[in-house]
């Protein structure tokens, strides 16, 4: 009996975590979000864009002869040091700024309780995000926020939805999640659709905030998979395996599901 009421304060415990997660802002995604009082983005590139705000705020002044033009791209880091201060902030992006993608990537490991099936998942929502990631920031598609917003949020329903409805991984989940990756690619992307980077900084940039990504990626599915194993052992002292499905999987896939959906509702209906 001991055991059984551990198991339910730990599944009280997931559901008052996810209810206060929604009560986090829907858009995940600002396109101002890096450049924040806390250096969320490259101090550099802050400066940057203040000081080009400041000539077109301002009537530019002659430039005597003898001084030489500013170069407006130049950026006190090299390549790979931008990729390196990138994947941090791709990082940030998942933890702890990225609520609906966290919430998406525990739909996931939700949905099965072996190891196989679960990477095949994550592998395909990988690729497909990388790959809309780098054509919407490089400009070769341009997504809309008001539709890209409200479809993230629609994934996080669905994929929650169906971890209530089947007992394990269906064989098209792989395709669903190839498909869903490429809307949060487009989210993703939101990130880098207004910063104008210097074509000498941009790619670098991309390729670490990339990075940062799914290393955030995979220490969600790193803490998620240590709570797991917790539960499973308390469920495997009290003999009550059959519980694990009813008392974690049912319950926080359930408040997942609800705050996809109140979010595609008032990311759709109820935000300019």
């Amino acid at each position: 009996m001991t055991a059984q009421f551990r198991c339910l304060l730990a599944a009280c415990a997931c559901l008052l975590v996810l209810t206060g997660l929604a009560a986090a802002p829907a858009h995940a995604h600002p396109a101002d979000e890096l450049c924040t009082p806390d250096g969320g983005m490259d101090p550099a590139l802050c400066r940057e864009l203040a000081r080009l705000d400041s000539k077109t705020a301002q009537p530019a002044a002659p430039t005597p002869a003898a001084e030489e033009p500013e170069d407006d791209s130049e950026f006190d880091r090299s390549a790979p040091a931008t990729a390196a201060f990138y994947v941090g902030i791709g990082f940030q992006h998942i933890l702890p700024k990225g609520v609906d993608h966290i919430l998406f990537v525990l739909a996931l490991f939700l949905s099965s309780q072996r190891v196989r099936p679960l990477l095949f998942q994550i592998s395909a929502f990988t690729i497909a995000h990388t790959a809309t990631l780098g054509l919407a920031a490089s400009g070769v598609i341009t997504p809309m926020p008001s539709l890209a917003e409200p479809l993230i949020a629609l994934t996080i329903a669905w994929a929650a939805l169906e971890n209530i409805i089947f007992a394990d991984t269906q064989a098209w989940r792989p395709l669903l999640a190839f498909g869903f990756g490429l809307v949060h690619g487009m989210g993703f992307a939101g990130a880098f659709s207004d910063l104008g980077l210097p074509q000498g900084v941009f790619w670098p940039a991309l390729i670490g905030f990339n990075i940062g990504v799914e290393f955030g990626q995979l220490a969600v599915i790193g803490m998620a998979i240590a709570a797991a194993v917790y539960f499973k052992g308390v469920l495997r002292q009290a003999g009550q395996m059959q519980l694990y499905r009813p008392l974690l999987v049912w319950p926080v896939s359930a408040t997942i599901g609800a705050i996809g959906l109140w979010w595609a509702i008032e990311r759709a209906f109820f935000q300019g």
